[in-house]
């Protein structure tokens, strides 16, 4: 597969968002906790990057590691589910499938509460790391299974960490996905081999409150946000719409102070009105299967 550097270059598809917005938002909650790489979980090591970066040999728990986590469902789920009702919106969250067989109520209350279940794989790990399609393959059913199972919602959409296989896209179209969501290499949506792709993005997102470089206040977080709103909001108004992305996790902005991001966010989104369409990433898909031609293609 040879890398197209290129995209749309300088012709690029004028999308029509609904109610003439200038710009779509996708605001994405990863659920992975209980998903991550455990000792406990029968994994050959630990998860390493969180607060801190672990200590522990592998091949032994790490207790710390494992509360890490679990905030995120325990303490940042609630956060989150309160507030999005709060605001009256509604996001995407990429659901590992371990981590939902391990919390069925709680996995079940998102999508109850209207929000997307998309498959974020079977646990939170790049699907680079696969030797075969064959054994990709079943990871991806065995996710979209529990998925299904606890929510009542087949997922429609799918990321995974860090980087797909040379397969991955090829196993969602056999499989009946609307978009793939395994892309950093664009604002605008595309059709590639046949898939919807919905590129994602590392920079509007709370790992950066992890990264030595990234956000250490909220309101970096918030500030960072809103000059990414009003730049493609511009961008929208001078004719060419796009997709703004922003991805939080249960327990990195799940904690108390790193919550005054989402709430800040949450906040701008709405001052913004009708120029934004804060949406889930399944009707941003359908939206756009029914109205960015299949020759929209990079």
């Amino acid at each position: 597969m040879r890398r197209d550097l290129v995209g749309y270059g300088l012709n690029p598809p004028r999308i029509a968002w609904p109610g003439g917005a200038k710009l779509a938002v996708s605001l994405v909650v990863n659920y992975e906790e209980g998903a991550e790489m455990a000792v406990e979980a029968g994994d050959a090591e630990n998860e390493r990057i969180g607060e801190v970066i672990s200590v522990v040999p592998p091949g032994r728990r790490d207790l710390g590691q494992e509360g890490i986590f679990a905030y995120g469902l325990r303490a940042g789920l609630p956060r989150f589910l309160e507030a999005f009702d709060r605001h009256g919106v509604k996001a995407s969250f990429f659901l590992c499938g371990r981590a939902v067989e391990r919390t069925p109520a709680l996995a079940a209350e998102v999508v109850r509460r209207g929000h997307e279940a998309a498959n974020h794989g079977w646990v939170w790990r790049p699907n680079a790391d696969y030797t075969s399609e064959a054994e990709e393959e079943a990871a991806l059913l065995r996710s979209a299974a529990a998925i299904e199972a606890v929510t009542g919602e087949r997922p429609v959409g799918f990321f995974c960490r860090g980087s797909a296989s040379a397969w991955t896209r090829r196993l969602l179209a056999k499989h009946g996905y609307r978009y793939d969501s395994n892309a950093f290499d664009d604002d605008l949506p595309y059709w590639d081999q046949g898939m919807l792709v919905l590129p994602y993005a590392l920079d509007c997102n709370d790992m950066k409150f992890f990264h030595p470089n990234g956000f250490v206040l909220p309101e970096h977080f918030v500030s960072y946000a809103e000059a990414a709103m009003d730049q493609l909001i511009e961008e929208g108004a001078r004719g060419v719409p796009k997709l703004l992305n922003i991805g939080l996790h249960l327990r990195i902005c799940g904690r108390p102070a790193r919550f005054q991001a989402v709430e800040g966010i949450l906040r701008a989104l709405k001052v913004r009105g009708a120029d934004v369409w804060v949406a889930r990433r399944r009707d941003i898909a359908d939206h756009l299967h029914a109205t960015l031609p299949r020759g929209a293609t990079p």
